[in-house]
């Protein structure tokens, strides 16, 4: 695995782009077409695409599916990247992949004027373990954008919109309408496209090109969407409406209003996927869905992974992202004093997510994860105390310290009296302190 790894790390990384599918078509010509040996939904958005996809999976996987499912990045481990019948590819089956599609990524790499990159020869990797597993159905979460993403030469019968809000802005635009003009491109001819709730003008852009190629649209607050939801032990209790009608009292063992919304995203489009609405009238079996509800599971997404006190991890990297988990948090758990860990990446709109945790953490530990892309922690301190103040703010750059810091500012209250750690900032944070907590 280590020289696997090493291999495709010294590739481009997933942040250095050549937006173009030449060089993923080309291997998918020389493989045999695999992407088309199994139906698939292509699920795009700025948040919450990866728990959109693990409930998508899990309902197809409670209809008696074989699902392969491909999300990125990985929490902890890149055979995460890769799942078949909801669990990741084991590591033998990683280098197995690999090594057999080696020879024509090379091939690939000596015809086309750049050499393919990590992203599209995991992408390549997915679609062949998915036609030699055989699955079913590919569950597929996009990279970036939509259009010009690795991921993109699936013909998808579903399109999933979620959320779109702003983050890498230098590569797709600086308005959420200008964001969507790329993500629309998933959206193929006669296809469905289930569409989250929108900014205005992202939403505009969505149903122009989806009316353009003459997909059949559902839209969260129109044809689906969530009727009502409460808090309960260990998630929430949610009624959702589907396109067939009416699932009431689904319990979903995810924290946050926004999940309750990733879930309904995840139903329409497997309605969507069955016809449900369309060929088909009768909605799905809700014992089944209830079933799948509760076997739903998204690490690292306001995910309690240590008690007495709490340590709860979530992976907002994004201020609408850290909106989303500063509700979730403040709503699902009563804590009378949250303590920060916040490890960022450089090129994130740092002090705006900053900025959507300080009304919950009374204090927040700066840290760094341990790649090139955190930002120092001494300029995550500078823009940590603009938004909370000097005495509020304290650095701790190895994120081992930073959590032993974080657990004694919140065993200060007492045993007994409710104060919790939030660890954020960076999908690769919460990966690297899910491993020093001794998650698996």
């Amino acid at each position: 695995m280590r020289q696997v790894e090493a291999e495709l790390n010294a590739r481009w990384p997933e942040t250095r782009l050549e937006p173009s599918l030449d060089r993923i078509r080309a291997l998918m010509d020389i493989l045999g077409e695999p992407q088309r040996a199994y139906q698939s939904i292509h699920i795009t958005g700025t948040n919450g695409k990866t728990s959109t996809a693990r409930i998508v999976e899990s309902l197809l996987r409670a209809f008696d599916l074989r699902t392969g499912r491909y999300t990125s990045p990985h929490v902890q481990s890149i055979t995460e990247r890769i799942s078949l019948d909801g669990e990741s590819i084991s590591p033998e089956r990683f280098i197995a992949t690999y090594r057999d599609i080696a020879p024509y990524v090379a091939m690939v790499d000596a015809s086309q004027p750049h050499p393919m990159s990590f992203f599209e020869v995991m992408t390549g990797m997915g679609y062949a373990a998915f036609a030699d597993a055989p699955v079913d159905v590919a569950v597929v979460e996009v990279g970036m954008g939509g259009g010009w993403d690795a991921t993109n030469v699936i013909d998808a019968a579903v399109a999933v919109v979620a959320p779109i809000s702003l983050d890498h802005t230098e590569r797709l635009g600086g308005t959420p309408g200008d964001i969507a003009v790329e993500k629309a491109g998933i959206i193929k001819k006669d296809s469905a496209a289930v569409i989250a709730q929108q900014p205005v003008d992202a939403a505009h852009v969505l149903l122009k090109y989806a009316v353009d190629v003459d997909a059949t649209v559902a839209r969260e607050g129109m044809e689906f969407g969530v009727m009502q939801r409460e808090v309960a032990v260990g998630g929430q209790l949610v009624t959702l409406r589907g396109l067939g009608g009416e699932y009431p009292d689904l319990f979903l063992p995810l924290h946050g209003a926004h999940q309750a919304h990733n879930a309904a995203v995840a139903l329409a489009a497997v309605e969507a996927f069955f016809g449900v609405g369309s060929n088909q009238t009768d909605q799905l079996d809700i014992g089944t869905v209830r079933r799948a509800f509760a076997e739903a599971t998204s690490p690292g997404r306001l995910e309690v992974v240590r008690r007495s006190p709490t340590v709860v991890l979530d992976a907002a990297h994004n201020p609408a992202g850290a909106a989303a988990s500063a509700a979730g948090v403040s709503e699902a758990f009563g804590f009378t004093r949250l303590v920060g860990v916040v490890g960022t990446s450089a090129d994130k709109d740092v002090k705006a997510v900053l900025e959507a945790f300080e009304p919950v953490l009374a204090e927040v530990v700066v840290t760094q994860n341990s790649t090139p892309r955190a930002m120092p922690a001494d300029d995550l301190a500078a823009l940590a105390v603009e938004v909370f103040g000097a005495e509020r703010v304290q650095v701790e750059p190895r994120l081992d310290d930073a959590l032993s810091a974080a657990v004694e500012l919140a065993e200060e209250e007492g045993e007994f009296a409710g104060a919790g750690v939030l660890v954020t900032g960076s999908v690769i944070t919460v990966g690297e302190a899910r491993l020093l907590l001794g998650k698996e």
